[in-house]
C-alpha cells in the first residue's frame, strides 16, 4: 500500500484505519466494519456527492472506516480501492458462496423463467446460495438465479481476452465497472480479476501488472498496452480490446488505428505514444 496515494489510503482526516497509526495523521484511528453491498451498483467517488471513481457490485464487501451525512467512507475488500459511497447501498456482511459469470443475471421471485424478474446484477457481483433447485439457486436475498449464470467463488476462467469480449459493445462509462458501463481500467480489471490475477483499478496503477515487454517481443493475446490514461487489451498479435471514448464502447480496433488516434490528440480517451507494453502472468 502507497501511503501517500489517496485511493489506496483507508483515511480521511476524520479517522483512519488502525494500521496506520503512526503513517496518517486522523482524529480517531478503527479497525473499520466490513459490510455488503445490497444494490445492483453503487458509485465510489473521492468526496461525498463528488465524482464516480469507480463502482462496487452486488455482493461485494465494503471496509467502512467512518459514516457521516448519509454516507460511507471506507475501502473495497476487492482492489483496495478508498472512496465514499451512500450508506444505503450498504447492509450487514453477507458471507458469499458464488458469483455471476455471466454479463448479467436477472433476479428472479420465483424459480420459473416466465416469472417476472424483479431487478439484474451483473458479472463479478457476489451472492450466498442457500440452495440448489437444478435449474435455479436460491440465494440468500430471497430471489432465484439461473445456475448457469452462477460459478463457486474459487472457479476462475482462464482466458482474460474472451472475459473482456463477453462486455463487447458495453456502453463506455467513466470509473464503470459492469455491463451497464464500464471504463478502459474497469475492464482490464473485471478480465485479469476473473482469471485469478489480482489486478488494482487504475490504468496508471495497472502498469505494475505482470513484466514489461521487451521492444523486439512480439505482441500476443492478452497482452496490456498503455498510453496517458488509457490501456487496452490485445486480442491478437494486431487487434485491440478496449474500453473507450472514440467509440463510446468496448471494441475491437487496430491496434495501428487506435495508436493514430490517440497519438493526433483524437481519441477522447488517452493521449500521447504507446508508453508501454506489458504481459500478464497468469497461473502464478
Amino acid at each position: 500500500m502507497n501511503a501517500h496515494d489517496p485511493r489506496m489510503t483507508p483515511a480521511n482526516g476524520h479517522a483512519a484505519a488502525h494500521e496506520l497509526r503512526g503513517v496518517v495523521e486522523a482524529t480517531r484511528y478503527v479497525k473499520g466494519t466490513v459490510r455488503t453491498v445490497q444494490q445492483p451498483l453503487v458509485n465510489l467517488s473521492e468526496s461525498p456527492r463528488g465524482e464516480r471513481s469507480s463502482q462496487l457490485l452486488f455482493g461485494e464487501a465494503f471496509r467502512v472506516i467512518d459514516e457521516r451525512d448519509g454516507f460511507a467512507f471506507g475501502q473495497s475488500l476487492r482492489d483496495g480501492y478508498c472512496g465514499y459511497v451512500i450508506s444505503g447501498a450498504l447492509t450487514r456482511q453477507d458471507a458469499a458462496t458464488h458469483w455471476v459469470a455471466a454479463p448479467a443475471t436477472h433476479l428472479y421471485p420465483k424459480a420459473r423463467l416466465k416469472a417476472p424478474p424483479e431487478v439484474a446484477i451483473f458479472f463479478g457481483s457476489h451472492v450466498r446460495v442457500t440452495s440448489d433447485l437444478g435449474d435455479f439457486k436460491k440465494i440468500s436475498t430471497g430471489h432465484f438465479i439461473p445456475t448457469g449464470h452462477l460459478q463457486n467463488l474459487r472457479a476462475r476462467f482462464s482466458d482474460p481476452v474472451g472475459v473482456a469480449d463477453m462486455f463487447l459493445g458495453t456502453p463506455y462509462l467513466w470509473g464503470g465497472s459492469s455491463r451497464w458501463g464500464i471504463d478502459c481500467s474497469g475492464l482490464v480489471q473485471t478480465a485479469l480479476i476473473a482469471c485469478g490475477l489480482d489486478c488494482p483499478r487504475d490504468s496508471d496503477q495497472q502498469r505494475g501488472v505482470g513484466r514489461e515487454l521487451h521492444r523486439e517481443e512480439p505482441l500476443q493475446r492478452g497482452d496490456l498496452i498503455f498510453w496517458q490514461g488509457h490501456v487496452g487489451m490485445m486480442s491478437d498479435a494486431t487487434t485491440l480490446l478496449h474500453a473507450n471514448a472514440h467509440h463510446m464502447a468496448v471494441a475491437y480496433e487496430p491496434l495501428s488505428q487506435a495508436a493514430a488516434r490517440i497519438s493526433a490528440g483524437a481519441s477522447g480517451t488517452g493521449s500521447g505514444e504507446i508508453a508501454m507494453r506489458r504481459r500478464p502472468e497468469l497461473g502464478r
